[in-house]
């Protein structure tokens, strides 16, 4: 007979006998077995079986079965009005759940590169607030890593090639590294001719990089070349290079998304464009996890939507 105690085997109990009560309530409301059955989609066995295990374990008459219909004696009507009670708040506990698992709420953390979050995740951001008005928003924009597993925040957007394995990523987009200047700069360049002559031009780099100093060309036809520039301006921030680069610095390498407005307004010309560099890829990156909850889940649509469209806006001709 299972412990009237508050006893954790008495707690144990009561949870595994919770499927019993269902079943139990079912029969008193249907008012036969097989009616309670088809309401619970299983066989009547099933409730059968359950029902009188119930009445086994407690030690008492639940029931009264008869060939026609089955009835609560004094001690099972008093035990449905409990049972109903239970039923119906966990019902309520899982619907409640199931909202907090479909729709955002309480403060999503995230943190992204101070350029792509300035770029693209604040207006992402923005985007989510109107749309999610419950759920409160943020945001550490960082160059510096933040250590997702220390629960500095629950969402990290990477930009770039990722390397930690303990953590779980999914790709928002693609960007390109374009070689960049000023109209100025631009007209010293021959077009004809490849990247080796811009290795003895200033440019302005990104000290922050690995390699600031050495860039690998590609062109359609496979041909490769690795140029080292001479570094005139070194800057630890992609802004403020890409700052540099249009006061006439020099030279500089930086992610299409940073430079969309300039090459647009023509304060920036996209030079060598016969010659690509490597792209880099955009990531949502979270910790491990087998449920990842909704203000995350619909904050990286989101995010994924708006650089979609931003990636979309014709670019400024070469």
């Amino acid at each position: 007979m299972p412990n009237a105690n508050n006893s954790p085997e008495a707690s144990t109990a009561a949870f595994s006998n919770l499927k019993r009560l269902a079943y139990f309530a079912a029969v008193v409301e249907a008012g036969t077995f097989t009616a309670a059955a088809d309401r619970l989609g299983v066989t009547k066995a099933v409730v059968s079986q359950q029902v009188a295990r119930l009445e086994r374990d407690f030690r008492t008459q639940l029931l009264t079965r008869t060939t026609r219909r089955v009835t609560s004696t004094e001690a099972g009507r008093a035990f449905y009005q409990r049972c109903a009670v239970i039923l119906r708040e966990a019902g309520d506990a899982f619907d409640e759940l199931a909202d907090v698992a479909t729709e955002p709420s309480g403060t999503l953390r995230l943190t992204a590169p101070f350029d792509y979050g300035l770029t693209t995740v604040v207006p992402a951001v923005v985007e989510f607030s109107k749309q999610h008005p419950q759920c409160k928003v943020d945001v550490m924009l960082s160059d510096l890593p933040v250590d997702l597993l220390a629960g500095q925040a629950e969402l990290a957007i990477r930009v770039g090639w990722l390397t930690d394995l303990q953590l779980q990523a999914r790709q928002i987009g693609s960007f390109r590294q374009l070689l960049v200047a000023t109209p100025a700069w631009a007209r010293r360049l021959d077009r004809k001719l490849g990247p080796e002559q811009i290795a003895g031009l200033p440019f302005v780099a990104n000290s922050a990089l690995k390699t600031p100093g050495q860039w690998r060309f590609t062109n359609a036809k496979g041909q490769r070349r690795l140029v080292t520039v001479d570094a005139a301006v070194r800057l630890d921030a992609t802004m403020a290079v890409r700052t540099a680069a249009c006061l006439g610095a020099g030279l500089s390498v930086l992610p299409d998304y940073a430079v969309a407005a300039e090459l647009q307004e023509g304060k920036l010309v996209h030079l060598l464009p016969q010659w690509t560099l490597a792209s880099g890829g955009i990531h949502a990156v979270y910790p491990a996890a087998r449920f990842r909850s909704a203000k995350v889940r619909q904050f990286v649509e989101v995010l994924g939507e708006v650089h979609e469209q931003r990636a979309a806006r014709p670019r400024s001709a070469a």
